[in-house]
């Protein structure tokens, strides 16, 4: 546990101090209690940072170790993650409010993402070219300087591993900006990165706020790229930045995913699946289920099967292992997600279950709110078209599979999307027609370090990890090797020119 009276430094190209910005506090969301206090970053310590991380990129070594070197120090980060996994997953519960079951899984996907981008660094192949002349040409690989990882408030740990392993694989330095609400986590990724032996300088944490150390760090023209997940507001924002210093971006943005339910699904894992899809996490996910379109012959009885599922649902204490839904992150976003559940009613939806905090003295303290079902509505109104980021489903009734595909295509968004069917042909023929950059079938929210993620339109730019996701952090350079015996002809002596 933090001690909430003392101040928490940040890493600094290494050195652990405390920032030049103002003192603020990381709030238990379950209660509204100091989990810890930190002096966030100034512009200062973002030009030191920087200039920091170039110098260890440029002396340390890091870069032009061989890549099993490298990865040999990743595998160790992730048994280091793994041996602290219960504390690391009760910081984190700490720090964002998720319940212990869902942190303790956050924990040992960043340490399978750190093991899985080490056995991508020590294979990953350079190539030899067909030539097309008397030379031998080859494709190989350089790493980029420093790089800045951007990461959101929902999942730390996973979303900083996410991004802070496969830029180390590639021989990168690394400035990372977590949310300003949560922390804890990247400082101490941080840190089990330095026991592991990953040079001094090469990683460095700067709490605060994204419009002002976010922006300075994209702005560097040091950082030579930015993986950013977020909004998509910001990510825009970053992407003209991006655009004016000809960086490259990856940016994972907003969603307003589709589920759904055809009429010969199996309801139960259906049912199952769909409440998992949006509430897991309290529906503060960028993949959630959030608009449900079912077949029209199975609407009512499915959502009063939906309805009885949510209102089971266990909301409670983050540090239960019986709780399936912790608070919401703030107070204020809990307002935001009370104003959009207003904004249904006004539209003219019908709230089928939640749609208000629960009752409890033990509840009071904390941003908690009701797993909540709206119907009602059609797909043109902002509570289908807006991400919500909490937890509230949109229910939706199809009457085809071509009214489907266009109502779940209707969207600005095409991050993500489930389906249900026994019948194996449409599953395939859907999952290839919806739009989004993700799909499940027969499942939902399951991932994998080994396959690429992202997102098409206003849902992002770029892909995330896959064993090709190293090569985000990476330039490519194609290498000629001479291997003709006499000189070019070009630039040969001419004989044809003697007395002239």
């Amino acid at each position: 546990m933090y001690d909430p009276d003392q101040i928490q430094s940040i890493c600094i190209a290494g050195e652990w101090r405390r920032g030049g910005g103002d003192v603020y506090a990381s709030l238990y969301p379950a209660s509204g209690e100091v989990v810890a206090r930190l002096n966030a970053a100034n512009l200062a310590d973002v030009e030191e940072a920087i200039a920091g991380a170039h110098r260890a990129f440029e002396t340390s070594g890091w870069a032009q170790k061989k890549p099993h070197e490298r990865a040999l120090v990743l595998y160790r980060v992730a048994e280091l993650i793994r041996a602290r996994g219960e504390e690391l997953a009760q910081k984190q519960r700490l720090d964002n409010g998720k319940p212990i079951l869902e942190t303790r899984a956050l924990v040992a996907s960043a340490a399978g993402t750190f093991q899985f981008f080490a056995a991508a660094c020590e294979t990953l192949e350079e190539a030899i070219t067909p030539a097309r002349g008397d030379y031998l040409s080859m494709s190989v690989y350089e790493p980029m300087g420093v790089v800045a990882a951007i990461t959101p408030w929902n999942s730390p740990i996973a979303s900083e591993a996410q991004k802070m392993a496969p830029a180390l694989a590639a021989g990168n330095a690394v400035v990372v900006k977590p949310a300003e609400v949560t922390p804890l986590l990247a400082l101490e990724l941080a840190r089990i990165c330095e026991e592991a032996g990953v040079p001094r300088g090469m990683i460095s944490v700067l709490p605060g706020k994204g419009s002002v150390i976010g922006d300075a760090i994209t702005r560097h023209p040091l950082v030579r790229r930015v993986s950013f997940t977020g909004g998509t507001t910001t990510g825009r924002h970053i992407a003209h930045i991006a655009a004016d210093k000809c960086m490259p971006v990856s940016l994972e943005l907003g969603g307003k995913s589709p589920t759904i339910v055809f009429d010969d699904a199996d309801l139960d894992h259906a049912v199952n699946g769909v409440l998992y899809g949006i509430f897991s996490s309290s529906g503060e996910s960028c993949i959630a289920g959030s608009r449900l379109f079912v077949a029209r012959a199975l609407y009512e009885d499915f959502v009063a099967r939906l309805v009885a599922g949510a209102e089971a649902l266990t909301v409670g204490d983050p540090a239960s292992e019986r709780t399936q839904m912790g608070p919401l992150i703030t107070a204020q976003h809990r307002e935001s997600v009370e104003r959009y559940v207003a904004l249904g009613r006004e539209e003219g939806g019908r709230v089928r279950c939640g749609g208000a905090r629960p009752q409890g003295a033990h509840l009071e303290r904390g941003n908690y709110y009701l797993p909540t079902i709206l119907d009602g509505l059609d797909n043109r109104k902002r509570l289908c078209r807006e991400e919500i980021f909490g937890p509230v489903l949109v229910a939706l009734p199809f009457d085809d599979e071509a009214d489907l595909v266009a109502q779940a295509n209707d969207s600005v968004y095409a991050l993500a999307a489930g389906i249900w069917t026994r019948d194996y042909q449409r599953a395939w023929r859907v999952a290839r027609a919806v739009q989004a950059g993700t799909v499940w079938i027969n499942t939902y929210k399951q991932f994998s370090a080994s396959t690429p993620f992202g997102g098409w339109r206003d849902s992002g730019l770029g892909r995330e990890k896959g064993r090709l996701g190293i090569l985000q952090y990476m330039e490519q350079k194609g290498v000629y090797w001479g291997m003709n015996e006499t000189p070019l002809a070009w630039a040969a002596p001419r004989t044809d020119l003697a007395g002239v």
